[in-house]
């Protein structure tokens, strides 16, 4: 996600075409982000409520928790705030709170597969009924595709959660018990006041799917009570218990392009390296230990932008794993060897793997041919791990970028298209919403800026800096709905992400201005002394 280099763009900019207030804007948004880091050199911030595991929690407490009165209370009252939201998060709260076996609606599953990828349509659907089973809705179907169930070619935690959907969608049609070696894989994961993997999501599922078994009455009652040590202060419950690693790494990433101080840089780095997992990945949290394609990418970037020679062990740890997951397409999945390529994984992974010189050719190649035959007519790519379709699209148009010297034409033309697109769906106000009929975002325009600062005319770029300045308020922060998704198509909200990837568009955008002012903000609106000067 780093800016690319000056050789590999297009002429400089004046810098009088841009918002008089971009330098300060950046500076705020910075001394902000520099506040987060912490003296272990992470970034932390809280994944916020989400009603889906609210509502299983809800769901399970009806079931096995009467003790807990006041978590009872609080998920009830959160849930009833959201019983006018989105449609899915609606009908969710609406399934939770009245209880009792009610159809599931048709159009509702349909929305959440409609937005996963192919590969995973059969295996969503599946998830999709059994979260609404979980609630109280009514069984609805009995028969189901194979490959909804078929976990050969799953990371670990796909496997865990099939297992835990099959129990439950089994048990809701009659079926027979989950056999011994199913039984014993999710009771594994259940450890008194830890959540595996971090993922409040499964261990939800796992204790839906394990409640009312023989035996198991004591591990339901302790897995809820480890749940509840999450339960937050507006009632409700997260997704996962943290983000810290991937929240470090786009921090950390965001800092450097705005020149923050060495010294905070290297206490960055030097977490990141005691977090680093034995296969030389990063996982999304330091509770995890599944690494993915994402954080590692992200990780090698900031480590090789900061000292590729102080971090080179760390950095070719990375570069290993990242090879070792790379499929025969060319492409790179999220997670594990064996699993289905990404467009947006393989674009993170070019984008870190084109920081080594050394590297073959062909590693890199095969993957740009990978994302120029998947990329639509349009320039759009299958659904990633954002709301936003810009997501995807910015990382792949700076994997195009960084190849510049070596790209093909496929490759440029790929890179032209997303370009074209992105100026095609910028919207009045100069922003951009994550799909047609979205409201302009902060995030969103973020990851469209990071595109429209690689082009030559600057036009798009000067119009989307200014409405990406008007969402920045005096102390720095930004707020932006929710973007990543997790599973596939839920979203999260973790709002660190939005000020780290608004000061990472403003960092690409300043790489084209000329002349560059360096940042030197002054005192914080209410800070009692004055900001970090940068």
């Amino acid at each position: 996600m780093r800016p690319l280099a000056p050789d590999y763009l297009p002429p400089a900019w004046p810098a009088s075409l841009f918002p008089a207030g971009l330098p300060s804007a950046r500076g705020r948004i910075a001394a902000g982000l520099l506040e987060k880091v912490g003296a272990d050199g992470a970034v932390r911030d809280g994944c916020r409520s989400r009603v889906l595991e609210s509502a299983l929690t809800l769901a399970l407490l009806r079931r096995h928790g009467l003790r807990h009165a006041g978590a009872r209370a609080g998920l009830v009252r959160y849930l009833e705030r959201h019983r006018t939201g989105s449609l899915l998060d609606a009908v969710l709260a609406e399934t939770a709170l009245v209880g009792g076996e009610h159809p599931i609606r048709p159009e509702v599953l349909e929305t959440i597969v409609c937005q996963v990828p192919d590969f995973a349509g059969a295996r969503k659907r599946a998830l999709a009924h059994a979260l609404f089973v979980m609630l109280g809705a009514g069984p609805g179907r009995d028969g189901w595709d194979r490959e909804a169930f078929d976990v050969s070619a799953l990371h670990p935690w796909a496997v865990v959660q099939v297992t835990a959907v099959r129990a439950v969608l089994g048990r809701a049609a009659g079926q027979p018990p989950l056999s011994a070696d199913d039984l014993a894989l999710l009771v594994s994961t259940q450890r008194r006041g830890t959540v595996w993997e971090g993922n409040l999501l499964i261990h939800l599922s796992v204790l839906h799917a394990l409640a009312d078994l023989p035996g198991t009455s004591a591990t339901v009652d302790e897995g809820l009570r480890t749940a509840l040590l999450h339960q937050q202060s507006d009632g409700g419950m997260p997704f996962v218990t943290d983000t810290d690693t991937w929240s470090t790494v786009t921090a950390g990433l965001a800092l450097h392009t705005a020149g923050a101080p060495q010294r905070v840089l290297h206490r960055v780095a030097r977490h990141l390296v005691t977090v680093q997992q034995e296969d030389g990945g990063w996982s999304y949290t330091d509770r995890a230990r599944l690494s993915d394609t994402d954080c590692t990418s992200v990780a090698i970037e900031f480590l090789h932008q900061l000292d590729p020679c102080g971090y080179r062990d760390s950095i070719r740890s990375g570069v290993e794993a990242l090879i070792a997951v790379r499929s025969a397409d060319g492409g790179f999945p999220t997670y594990g060897a064996g699993t289905p390529s990404e467009a947006c994984m393989t674009a993170a992974a070019v984008n870190a793997l084109s920081t080594k010189d050394r590297l073959p050719h062909s590693t890199v190649q095969s993957a740009l041919e990978y994302l120029t035959r998947i990329q639509d007519q349009d320039g759009s790519f299958p659904p990633g791990w954002s709301r936003s379709r810009l997501h995807t699209l910015f990382r792949v148009h700076l994997a195009a970028g960084h190849s510049n010297r070596q790209a093909s034409p496929p490759v440029r033309a790929m890179r032209e298209r997303i370009t074209s697109l992105v100026c095609a769906v910028q919207r009045d106000d100069g922003g951009f919403g994550q799909q047609d009929g979205s409201r302009s975002d902060p995030i969103s325009t973020s990851y469209a800026l990071i595109v429209l600062a690689g082009g030559r005319d600057p036009a798009p770029a000067a119009r989307a800096a200014r409405c990406l300045l008007s969402y920045v308020r005096s102390d720095g922060s930004v707020d932006s709905p929710a973007d990543m998704v997790g599973p596939r198509p839920f979203p999260y909200r973790v709002p660190v992400l939005a000020d780290a990837f608004t000061l990472l568009a403003l960092g690409h955008l300043t790489s084209r201005i000329q002349p560059f002012h360096p940042l030197a903000p002054g005192p914080r609106p209410g800070a009692a002394r004055p900001a970090v000067t940068l």
